[in-house]
């Protein structure tokens, strides 16, 4: 059921974003057309999750924070109807045991030869910016042995700025996919933290050079705490 609305919204709500915001892609060859996958891609803006996948003839499933799924009354409903139908998988980010089991579940997506879509910063960025990438993108390629496809999400930020619902019309999001990376010269270096890092911070290199953004060497969801309590004390 999940797969057959995933493709009804594909060509119903797809389309009508097409025509009505124009988004614009580069680089979709670079996606393989069959096998498993990992598109690693930056986290600017709630708009992300329908603008990354759009331009693709695949099915692309996101690893989405659990709190989608949990909400209450109509909106926690139709959150929920939504990411359910889009094939998003619901993970717990509580970190320990959670992770090794977000980490599992997207190991079983690659090994059906899917497309697994991940965004390594964790959350959103806060600020625009491109934050450190956490390890388990590493961990999965490394296990899964698939390739990585760098991404980057452009202008969804300023389009759908967060906490809003309200896009900018006068701005076209787009997305950029670069080039397969493969990490064969660390296949054997899974639990490797230096591997995992170098894995991590290579991925991230690539989707600073396609996405132009500012780099920033510290965890977004830190970032986001500082803001926060930045803005309590002003």
């Amino acid at each position: 059921m999940c797969y057959v609305f995933y493709w009804v919204m594909k060509y119903t709500l797809g389309v009508a974003l097409k025509v009505v915001f124009r988004p614009w892609s580069r680089g979709r060859r670079n996606v393989p057309r069959r096998g498993p996958v990992i598109l690693a891609s930056n986290h600017l803006s709630f708009a992300d999750h329908f603008f990354g996948p759009l331009p693709l003839p695949r099915k692309v499933q996101f690893l989405a924070k659990s709190e989608y799924f949990t909400g209450r009354g109509v909106k926690g409903l139709l959150t929920r109807a939504f990411f359910s139908g889009a094939g998003q998988i619901p993970i717990d980010r509580s970190g320990g045991a959670a992770s090794e089991d977000a980490l599992r579940t997207g190991l079983r997506v690659l090994s059906a030869g899917k497309v697994l879509g991940i965004y390594p910063e964790g959350t959103r960025s806060p600020d625009g910016r491109l934050y450190k990438g956490r390890t388990g993108v590493a961990r999965l390629a490394l296990e899964s042995r698939a390739p990585v496809v760098p991404c980057a999400m452009i202008g969804t930020f300023e389009f759908l700025p967060r906490d809003t619902f309200r896009p900018h019309l006068g701005i076209r999001p787009g997305v950029i996919f670069g080039e397969r990376l493969e990490f064969s010269q660390y296949y054997g270096r899974e639990t490797d933290r230096e591997a995992l890092r170098a894995v991590t911070d290579e991925i991230m290199h690539a989707i600073h050079e396609l996405s132009g953004q500012e780099y920033v060497g510290e965890y977004a969801k830190k970032a986001s705490r500082e803001l926060q309590a930045d803005g309590e004390t002003d």
